[in-house]
């Protein structure tokens, strides 16, 4: 889809340093979670984009966009002070690293990336499957939905920047051949979750893996 205008439906506060943006979908849009959108906004007189990963589960109506806040930030802190009614412009969706109707996914997270991690995992378990999630921050965001997720059945592992991601992702990618594993989160992470996954017996080469920069 082309640049479009749409209409902020809310404005949420996600946890320390995040908001979840609710955002009208456009007719013309159809997407998947994990998939990102480009946002463009007008920032004292110079356009600026930035590019942010669909969080909810579906697209129907509206869709969620998990945006970490940057204090120094071009962007992030506009985000924040958006209301409902104000316009911003989107394109997309873009991205490869998305949910395609696995029955059975293992989603590794930091930071922001629980974000299309959560939308992920609420619709494998919508649609009859199994998920597990394996969240490392030290400043979780999301928490209500992590633990909606628990409730419904969903394996959540949390964990601080000082614990080592290899034995929970051992603990939670039990059917290796069977698990779509997704990764999302900045380069770091994926660094060290690509070595977990090698260590439990999974193939990196087959995760969809997203670099959040």
């Amino acid at each position: 889809m082309d640049e479009t205008a749409v209409a902020v439906r809310a404005v949420r506060d996600a946890g320390p340093n995040a908001i979840a943006l609710d955002i009208e979908t456009p007719a013309a849009f159809d997407a998947t979670p994990g998939q990102f959108v480009k946002v463009v906004l007008t920032v004292d007189g110079d356009e600026q984009s930035r590019f942010y990963t669909i969080s909810s589960p579906v697209v129907e109506d509206t869709f969620e966009m998990t945006v970490g806040i940057d204090p120094d930030g071009e962007m992030s802190p506009r985000l924040r002070d958006l209301s409902a009614g104000d316009e911003l412009v989107i394109a997309g969706p873009y991205g490869n690293a998305y949910y395609e109707g696995e029955s059975q996914v293992c989603l590794l997270a930091g930071g922001p990336g629980i974000g299309p991690a959560v939308g992920i995992a609420e619709r494998a378990l919508a649609d009859g499957g199994e998920a597990a999630v394996v969240y490392r921050d030290d400043d979780p965001i999301h928490e209500g939905r992590l633990a909606g997720l628990e409730d419904d059945g969903a394996a959540v592992t949390l964990l601080d920047s000082s614990t080592p991601l290899g034995p929970a992702v051992a603990d939670s990618l039990t059917d290796p051949e069977a698990t779509q594993v997704f990764v999302y989160g900045f380069a770091d992470f994926l660094d060290d979750a690509v070595e977990a996954i090698d260590a439990a017996g999974g193939d990196p080469d087959r995760a969809k893996v997203e670099n959040f920069g």
